[in-house]
């Protein structure tokens, strides 16, 4: 089942972007993840506006190969560099449909 991060980052101290930008997505790769969207162009339709400076969409083919990322030896110091840099909130959600009426989706 796979499973999508969505990262709401507020970017405190961009030094650590390039670096993180150019390396860490193909740490994602190597564990079968993909980025859907790594995108400033952040536009609030409903509710109250987040104080975000980037939003990122990343689909993992499980839980597990999205945990086996996020405690990669190669990942920690970006995470470290993020974490310092950033005020993130990070949601895992799965590929089920919680009402269970859209019929392509899985019953959640």
């Amino acid at each position: 089942m796979s499973v999508y991060a969505i990262v709401d980052i507020k970017v405190t101290d961009d030094s650590w972007l390039p670096s993180y930008a150019e390396n860490v997505h193909k740490i994602v790769e190597r564990h079968g993840g993909k980025y859907l969207s790594r995108s400033k162009n952040i536009v609030t339709v409903e509710g109250d506006a987040l104080d975000t400076t980037i939003v990122a969409l990343i689909q993992f083919p499980s839980m597990e190969a999205l945990q086996t990322f996020a405690s990669d030896p190669e990942y920690a110091p970006y995470m470290q560099a993020r974490q310092a840099g950033s005020v993130t909130r990070l949601h895992i959600i799965d590929d089920v449909d919680a009402a269970g009426t859209i019929p392509y989706l899985a019953k959640g």
